[in-house]
Order: C-alpha cells, then structure tokens, then sequence
C-alpha cells in the first residue's frame, strides 16, 4: 500500500514553560504598536518572531527585557513574574553594545562583566571567547575587527553570565552574506547546547534555518504560533507536486483516498499531504492504477517565504 501510515508513540513529557505572554500590547500616544499578543516559550525552543519592519518585534522584546513598559497585559518569566532577578538567568542583546575600539576582546568582555556586575569564575571569558570563534583573536583591538565579528563579540557579552534565556534583536542586521552566515551557525550551535533562544528578524530564510518555532507579527498583530514545518507543511508528512491532463479526474482520486490530502493548488497542478515515507514513484503507481497519468511529479518543498506571503495576504 503506497500510503501506509505508520503507528507513532507520543510523547507525553509536559514541556517546561521559559516565557508565559497574555494580552500584551503597548501605545504609543494613539498609535498601537503592538496588540493583544500572547504566546509560550518552552525550554530549549530557538524560538523567532517574524515581521516586516514596524511589525513590533523590537516593542515586544523590549517590553520582555524591561525596557519598555507595557501598556496593558502581563508576562512571566520561568513562572516568576517580571521580578528583576529573571534577568541573571538572561542574556540579551537588544543593540549592538558600545565597546571601546581601543581594547582587544578579552578586555572589552571584561568590562562588561564589571559593568553588569557579573561574578564570572576562571575561564568564563576564554569559554565564551571560544564559543563565539574569537578566541584567537582575543588579543585583537575591536577596531580591526569585521561587522560580523564585532556582532559575535556582541552575542558573546550576552553569554558572558552563562544565561539559561538568549534574546536577540535582528542579530544579522546590516552584515554581508559571510558574516550572517557567520551569525546563523552561532546560533543554531548556540541552540544545540540547551540553551532557549528567543529572535526577532525580518529575514524570513534565517528564520526558516535557524527557529524551531515562531510567531508571525504585522502591524502589532499576533497573526500565527506555530512549529516551522508546521507552518510549511512539512511535519509528519511529505509534500508532493503532482499534475494531469485530466485534473479533475485526478482531485477525485485524491478525494476518494483516506492517506492523502489536498495542501494547495499551484500552476495547474496541486500539492498533495502525503505520509512521510512517500516516493515518487509510490505516487506515479498509486495514480497509474487509478487510471490517471502524471504529467508533473516531484517532491514539493515549501518556503516559509510563501507561507509567510499566503499569511501575511490573507490577514
């Protein structure tokens, strides 16, 4: 049977809650800049919020850090509330920290560290130095330092008190394609480690790549939360573009099957939910034997792009 469907077990384990939104919004004098969003962060989640610019990403965040105070609605941090000692147990890089070009990178984390009183052990600063691909140029002036660089050291003063929680603003803004490539790995590395991460961006590939999850912003509105391979269609099923000169025909036989599901029609041809263990050419046998040839056929690869696109359009 091309569509057999494979029995799971789930997985029962109630995930630990880092981060508890409800109905936060802020006004600035009659302008909403963000509305009634509310949303989850669990342990370990890389977790991005997405938006156009002016969409209230940077609002929310700041609002999260203390930065900004909220107009109405709550949040809560590690289920302690807004109390200022979640902050030891975040690292946070809003913008880029004002180092002093004239000190190498050791020197520069060192102020750092004073300047937010953090009691760091031996080691703290090589480890973190070593994290952020610095270490051999931990004796380097940060004025010869690239953008990419400067912004790693940057991630790195958020490390530097070892935090539970990385919030970061539009990490890969203004870099070239090395140094966001640069950024992006860091972060995926970063995320492996344990750590929970919460990103906002506006470039929705690096999203795509580096967030297990995310929430869709525009204009303040909480438009979607979601996995990202739900949002593209892509958890626990495969995707498969298929077409026929009888396409009729063709979305009858997709109607009739139980295993398999109409995702979207595009450019004459449709794609098709399948279970994940689907072929190609299970698919052109399934449709030969219902008496329907395939004119198009290929597994389908969803962009959050075009997601992005539909959600944005139909809001």
């Amino acid at each position: 049977i091309p569509f057999a469907i494979l029995s799971s077990t789930k997985n029962t384990t109630v995930a630990e809650k880092v981060l508890s939104i409800t109905g936060l919004s802020k006004n600035y004098k009659s302008f909403p800049a963000v509305i009634n969003v509310s949303f989850d962060v669990e342990r370990q989640m890389v977790f991005g919020l997405l938006g156009p610019n002016g969409s209230g990403k940077t609002t929310t965040l700041g609002m999260l850090m203390g930065v900004i105070r909220p107009s109405k609605g709550d949040f809560s941090w590690f289920g302690n509330g807004q109390a200022d000692e979640n902050r030891r147990r975040i690292g946070a890089l809003l913008e880029t920290p004002n180092f002093y070009p004239y000190l190498t990178a050791w020197q520069n984390l060192e102020v750092v560290a004073k300047i937010k009183g953090i009691d760091y052990p031996d080691g703290a600063i090589t480890n973190v130095l070593k994290t952020v691909g610095l270490y051999d140029r931990k004796d380097s002036k940060f004025s010869t330092y690239s953008l990419g660089m400067k912004q790693r050291l940057a991630i790195g003063s958020a490390l530097l008190c070892d935090p539970e929680v990385l919030v970061l603003d539009e990490p890969t803004n203004g870099l070239d394609p090395q140094g966001i490539a640069e950024i992006r790995e860091l972060i995926i590395r970063i995320g492996k480690s344990g750590k929970t991460i919460v990103i906002a961006s506006h470039i929705l590939d690096e999203i795509q790549k580096m967030c297990t999850h995310c929430a869709i912003l525009r204009k303040g509105e909480l438009l979607q939360v979601s996995t990202i391979d739900e949002l593209i269609g892509n958890r626990d099923v495969r995707l498969i573009k298929v077409g026929a000169a009888d396409l009729p025909n063709l979305m009858k036989v997709v109607a009739n099957d139980s295993n398999i599901s109409m995702y979207k029609e595009l450019e004459g041809a449709v794609i098709l939910r399948c279970p994940r263990e689907t072929t190609a050419e299970n698919m052109n046998q399934f449709f030969y034997e219902k008496g329907v040839i395939l004119n198009q056929l290929n597994v389908f690869n969803e962009s959050l792009e075009n997601q992005f696109l539909e959600i944005i359009q139909k809001s």
